[in-house]
């Protein structure tokens, strides 16, 4: 994630893109943007907010030499020399035009801007952002004429979110130059991380920390739940949270044994899942790494640890605390009237 409180703009361009499918063509500008104050203290903001709350990184990626990546090169080209900086834009447009290999592909607004003072981690640095706007919005433009006032509709960019966007950062670790990137119009998962940014996540703790707790998501769903109930799906998923609270190393060994507290058929389970999951996904899960404590705090909003019943009751369970279930809550079946039924123990009602 960055700050933005000293950022600034130095140069912005805007073409559109077409799609090679629909016979709809680039359009390109000739020079840079020339804000006004206003239109400057908009576009700012506009195109960094979404950066704020970005916790997981990415690096650049190709099959033979990372120089080969086109955006990895234009962008490197722009930081080094901002001379070109109108043709090297319409380069990355055509890049981007050339990956829209679907009717699905949306035409667009690109914006090509050089940002400088961006604050990531305990530095500033220069970047580069590429930003594509899919969607706009109509609104009413009012005007006065004869002495009334009357309207008509326009159509233009929301100011809220950008559809798409990514900042090629002027820093770089072992496996290269500093990629954040953000997709708020997800409809082809492949289009702009994989075909245009060709980007992947780096080996380190945010994503072995991202890997894992996902895999732990997934495997409540499809093992825990399936066979054991939604309390003990809860519980698992309370108790794992937990750990990677209380741990600042996670080792899988003693994982298991905090977690599932010596059920062997549990911990078989979960064994022969880890194997699959990292088949079916081509990762690997290490056996033991640092816990991102930005990654597990997002990652911990999209546990959900609901029992949903068919008498249309939920019973929402606290992820923070993975002992309640166990001390508090009790599972039981009525012969008389055939059900199942949750006992809930409470000293007063919040």
């Amino acid at each position: 994630m960055i700050k933005r409180t000293i950022a600034s703009i130095s140069k912005c361009i805007l073409h559109k893109v077409g799609n090679k499918f629909n016979s709809t063509k680039n359009t390109f500008s000739e020079q840079p943007i020339d804000f006004d104050e206003a239109s400057y203290d908009l576009i700012l903001p506009y195109l960094l907010r979404p950066f704020g709350s970005v916790a997981e990184s990415y690096r650049f990626n190709h099959h033979s030499n990372l120089a080969l990546n086109e955006i990895n090169s234009y962008a490197t080209q722009l930081l080094n020399d901002d001379t070109d900086f109108v043709d090297i834009s319409k380069h990355i447009v055509t890049h981007l035009f050339e990956q829209s290999d679907s009717v699905h592909i949306k035409t667009g607004d690109v914006i090509v801007c050089l940002f400088h003072d961006i604050e990531y981690e305990d530095y500033t640095t220069d970047a580069v952002g590429v930003f594509k706007v899919e969607n706009k919005s109509h609104f009413f433009q009012t005007y006065l004429e004869n002495n009334s006032y009357d309207l008509f509709v326009q159509k233009g960019i929301q100011t809220k979110k950008v559809d798409k966007g990514c900042l090629i950062l002027n820093a770089a670790d072992g496996e290269g130059k500093i990629v954040l990137s953000v997709d708020n119009n997800n409809y082809d998962a492949q289009y702009w991380i994989k075909k245009f940014l060709n980007i992947k996540y780096p080996d380190d703790a945010n994503q072995h920390t991202k890997n894992y707790i996902e895999m732990c998501r997934e495997f409540s769903k499809e093992v825990m739940q399936p066979q054991f109930g939604m309390q003990e799906q809860s519980v698992f998923l309370a108790k794992t949270v937990d750990f990677f609270k209380e741990n600042e190393v996670v080792n899988i060994e003693t994982f298991k044994e905090d977690v599932f507290e010596e059920k062997e058929d549990h911990i078989q389970l979960f064994e022969d899942y880890k194997k699959t999951y990292e088949s079916d996904h081509n990762i690997v899960i290490r056996n033991q790494f640092d816990v991102s404590e930005v990654v597990l705090k997002k990652q911990k909003q999209k546990i959900k640890t609901e029992i949903k019943l068919d008498t249309n009751i939920q019973i929402k369970l606290d992820v923070d605390a993975p002992d309640a279930s166990a001390e508090y809550l009790e599972r039981g079946y009525d012969e008389e009237k055939k059900m199942h039924f949750y006992k809930v123990y409470f000293n007063a009602e919040g």
